[in-house]
């Protein structure tokens, strides 16, 4: 239809998050933990058509619940408006044993903002 499919937005989503881990976790936590996607809840609110861009923007919401963690992501187009609005719910592994870990504060702590 000449427009960013459903499938490529979670794509892009999930492309943020991990690559917002990558950069900000520490090294320590990066070698012990993996995170796997419980659940995504989007809102489409417009699209962008093929050659066309869009801002993301990702921050983590809130504290953890037990292994939990709920990420925000906004897409805007150039004029800044909202494209795509999602919450992701990621739960973190012990990548050792595949179980799922209890979410430290420390863990977090790398991602909260001042």
């Amino acid at each position: 239809m000449g427009h960013v499919n459903n499938a490529v937005w979670v794509q892009w989503i999930q492309d943020m998050a991990t690559a917002h881990w990558d950069t900000a976790a520490r090294v320590q936590d990066r070698e012990q933990f993996v995170w796997l996607v419980v659940r995504h809840e989007i809102d489409y609110r417009g699209n962008i058509d093929a050659g066309e861009t869009a801002t993301g923007e990702t921050w983590i919401e809130g504290g953890a619940h037990g292994a939990k963690s709920v990420r925000r992501v906004e897409f805007r187009d150039s004029a800044k408006k909202v494209l795509v609005s999602a919450a992701t719910t990621w739960a973190m592994l012990d990548r050792g044993t595949g179980r799922p870990v209890r979410v430290r504060p420390e863990v977090l702590a790398p991602f909260v903002s001042g």
